[in-house]
């Protein structure tokens, strides 16, 4: 069996599991979430513990195990405890703001960059003197919030030479020497 897909995941007290055809139905403190599942795969709710299997070992069905067992997980954890990410942004003269959940990016081009936020994602923004700017994002759905990063990371992705872009919080940039550093 596959190592993750075999592992019942707990269900908080204050969350719901439903299941309607194939569609698994998570309601908790922070909101609701749905996913749609294949028809090979089996999920029971049996005390407090919701359990996914797999009806053969055929190489599809053992991948959609750990998948879907995978979806279910981040999606009872994202009712119930909610994901945040930060990421920051080094360089000077890099500057963010937001207004409701419209995003205005400063990052160095001839123009600004606008990003229009999904409803369920959360923004906050930080601009501390002598600190760099941080946007702060909060949501239910972690498929969601590592696409919506994934996109922000792009507008300046972090070079290797300054250590300048979009980041993570703590995340370690390796960096290299110049042209100098050859002689």
């Amino acid at each position: 069996m596959s190592r993750i897909g075999k592992l019942p995941i707990a269900i908080p007290a204050k969350v719901t599991v439903t299941q309607k055809d194939n569609v698994i139905t998570v309601k908790g403190p922070k909101g609701e979430l749905s996913q749609e599942i294949n028809s090979a795969i089996t999920v029971e709710v049996n005390d407090g513990k919701l359990i996914v299997s797999r009806p053969d070992n055929e190489r599809q069905n053992r991948a959609l195990h750990g998948l879907y067992r995978a979806l279910l997980n981040n999606m009872v954890v994202g009712v119930s405890e909610g994901y945040k990410k930060e990421l920051e942004l080094v360089g000077v003269g890099y500057r963010v703001s937001n207004t409701g959940n419209i995003l205005d990016f400063s990052l160095g081009y001839t123009h600004n960059i606008y990003l229009q936020l999904p409803p369920e994602i959360k923004v906050e923004t930080k601009a501390e003197r002598n600190k760099n700017p941080l946007v702060i994002l909060e949501s239910v759905d972690k498929q969601l919030l590592g696409q919506v990063c994934a996109k922000i990371r792009s507008f300046r992705k972090v070079e290797p030479y300054k250590g300048k872009g979009i980041r993570f919080v703590g995340e370690i940039v390796r960096r290299k020497s110049g042209k100098s550093a050859s002689k």
